[in-house]
């Protein structure tokens, strides 16, 4: 049976848009666009064959199905022509087992998926192998007006866009708040070749512009309320309960700013429910830095309106995000999944991020904001000991030098460094130095 999808306004409205058509918005509403999948071809196969195809996949060197995306190809965009894949086997990252952490803070089955562990260093490559892959088809066909392909960004994105884009040969913009990205992320879209646009404004100013300039379809927009991202990144949810032989957690853990990382979440987990691989679903988490905490405002307030806040500046600077685009889309998210969201302060995520670090693990700022959640749900009895949980890990650590070196020198604003580890400078003389060491052995002890 031939497996199809289509584009369909997520508030219910009639209408269906094919995935190679420039629309991101319902043009009776308003509302953002899902992917939805023909469910019922999907399940002419059973629970059992579908295990068995993607667990067959895992790592594969047929193209493309090695990829963690497109080994589910089937689920996410099934009528795409292999030769127009753009993929560099994103995916697949190591689900870390932090045993340590975990008996630390009384929780004895906790994981972290490593989604920096990427091509870019980020989880965003999981969406964007799937746009710039149908980008590529649109072109390829000779039929579409798209020229280019634009994103605002926070970082991670960016660099996700410039190196898909220049592996398919597709012109890159990206939109970036200048001065509010780390330099390990804005020399990646710079190397990539894409035009990099430091805008004297927020993320948010960003979006606003890159909504405005992709009017145009001759430029297409890539950022996540263009669903076909959510595709991609909705596999890291399969991807989790297929990496624990197919069963199912009883917490997820997210980071989130403009929310379509959660949305995706669910998505992603939803469908393995539909068709009858799972019987079960987890909670979701969502985590927000206090200083960017619009989706936190909105859930103390029972989801009655939509809060949307001038975002500060804060460490996690991928989730500075003060009005997400995701919205409706994340609030079913966390209603469908007995959700929470919670927010950390500057100096509970950069000290959890630190003690991460002292177990072997290396976090970015923002897993430190899941992080520093998964503590307080810990402590006030919410996550049990027992209960197995999955941080996600968005980026990986060495995009954000700068913050580890602050922490480390305890210079970050309202961060008192607990976990403060500076080198020690000595004379070269080895009594000094064997007495230096003995008296950190005697501390350590």
């Amino acid at each position: 049976m031939a497996y199809s999808a289509w584009f369909q306004c997520v508030r219910g409205c009639t209408g269906r848009w094919s995935l190679y058509e420039v629309i991101y918005r319902c043009p009776t509403c308003g509302g953002l666009l899902e992917v939805t999948h023909d469910v019922q071809a999907l399940a002419d196969r059973s629970a059992t064959a579908w295990i068995h195809l993607m667990d067959r996949r895992v790592a594969a060197s047929q193209w493309p199905y090695g990829s963690g995306v497109w080994g589910k190809k089937e689920w996410v965009v099934p009528d795409i022509d292999d030769a127009n894949i753009v993929s560099m086997f994103e995916g697949n990252s190591n689900l870390f087992w932090a045993n340590r952490l975990g008996k630390q803070i009384g929780v004895e089955d906790l994981w972290v998926k490593m989604c920096g562990n990427s091509h870019t260093g980020s989880f965003k490559d999981l969406g964007m192998t799937v746009l710039v892959s149908v980008v590529n088809q649109m072109m390829q066909s000779g039929n579409s007006p798209v020229k280019a392909v634009a994103c605002a960004s926070t970082g991670d994105t960016s660099a996700a866009l410039a190196a898909y884009g220049a592996a398919a040969g597709i012109p890159t913009i990206v939109f970036l708040p200048r001065g509010k990205v780390s330099a390990a992320q804005l020399i990646q879209p710079i190397a990539h070749g894409a035009l990099v646009l430091a805008l004297d404004t927020d993320f948010d100013g960003c979006m606003r512009i890159v909504q405005e300039v992709t009017e145009d379809n001759s430029i297409y927009l890539a950022n996540s309320m263009n669903s076909l991202r959510i595709e991609g990144q909705k596999t890291v949810g399969i991807e989790i309960v297929q990496q624990f032989d197919w069963a199912v957690p009883d917490w997820i853990i997210i980071p989130v700013g403009n929310l379509g990382n959660i949305s995706a979440l669910a998505k992603g987990l939803r469908l393995l429910k539909d068709l009858g691989v799972i019987s079960r679903l987890p909670r979701l988490v969502a985590a927000q830095a206090e200083k960017a905490n619009p989706f936190y405002l909105s859930y103390r307030n029972d989801f009655k309106e939509k809060v949307a806040v001038k975002a500060q500046g804060t460490l996690a600077s991928a989730i500075q995000i003060g009005d997400p685009v995701s919205y409706e889309k994340a609030v079913r998210a966390v209603q469908d999944f007995d959700g929470i969201v919670e927010q950390a302060s500057e100096h509970e995520l950069a000290n959890a991020a630190a003690r991460a670090d002292r177990t072997g693990m290396y976090c970015c700022p923002h897993t430190g904001v899941a992080l520093a959640v998964l503590f307080k749900l810990a402590e006030r009895g919410l996550i049990k000991s027992k209960d197995r949980v999955v941080v996600i890990s968005t980026a990986h650590g060495l995009k954000f030098t700068q913050f580890k070196t602050g922490y480390h020198e305890d210079t970050l604003p309202e961060v008192e460094a607990v976990q403060a580890n500076p080198p020690v400078y000595l004379p070269a003389d080895t009594r000094i130095v064997r007495q230096t060491i003995e008296r950190r052995l005697e501390q350590m002890a």
